[in-house]
């Protein structure tokens, strides 16, 4: 049976994993990009994106490991796309194009219902309108005995960690200072949710942290 993951997700020194005033924009809120910064310079992302060159250090490692043995994704409405309230485009099919990096299906949060979408490569969005433990018991269904990543944002991870659902968290710190935005971490107890276990990897742009429960 597969684990129950967050896969590298970036935060700030300050604790923040998105900025303020998300939008078509600034997806990630004001700064927001810069947290990511490490991997963009990496050969797989550059890969991913269609253009050749990047490093191969270890942040290209961590980065490239981010893909292995996902069986399905969760994200919140925020990470799909901008649009609030009812889906009045339905013509928005994500951030990421025709052909999704994600290759398996993905079950959107969402208070307001809508048709699943079979998109390219693999990636099918199902949008879940009964909260997360309708949503994981989907992703179970489909994932085949591998991981399901917990993809963000920031809203949907502490939803999963308050509910005691997450077996491993592999964060990326990124050296830089947001400010204010969405904190990850802030009012959680990790200690008592039982991520005692944490190992640490340097990479080039940005130090990488798996958290691991007793």
């Amino acid at each position: 049976m597969g684990k129950i993951l967050v896969k590298h997700f970036s935060i700030s020194i300050d604790g923040f994993g998105a900025g303020l005033s998300q939008s078509l924009e600034n997806p990630l809120g004001i700064y927001g990009t810069d947290l990511h910064k490490w991997a963009f310079v990496t050969k797989t992302f550059r890969t991913m994106i269609g253009e050749s060159g990047g490093t191969e250090g270890v942040d290209n490692g961590v980065f490239h490991n981010t893909f292995k043995n996902v069986g399905a994704v969760i994200m919140g409405r925020n990470m799909f796309g901008p649009i609030r309230g009812n889906w009045k485009d339905v013509e928005w099919k994500g951030w990421w194009g025709e052909n999704p990096p994600f290759h398996v299906p993905v079950f959107v949060l969402t208070h307001h219902e809508r048709e699943s979408m079979e998109m390219k490569g693999g990636t099918t969005f199902n949008f879940i309108t009964s909260g997360i433990k309708s949503a994981l018991e989907e992703a179970k269904k489909v994932a085949q005995g591998k991981d399901i990543v917990i993809g963000g944002g920031v809203s949907t991870i502490r939803q999963f960690l308050e509910a005691g659902y997450i077996d491993e968290m592999e964060i990326s710190l990124s050296p830089v200072f947001l400010g204010s935005g969405e904190n990850l971490f802030s009012g959680i107890d990790m200690r008592k949710l039982g991520f005692n276990k944490i190992v640490r990897t340097v990479g080039e742009g940005a130090t990488h942290f798996v958290l691991t429960r007793d």
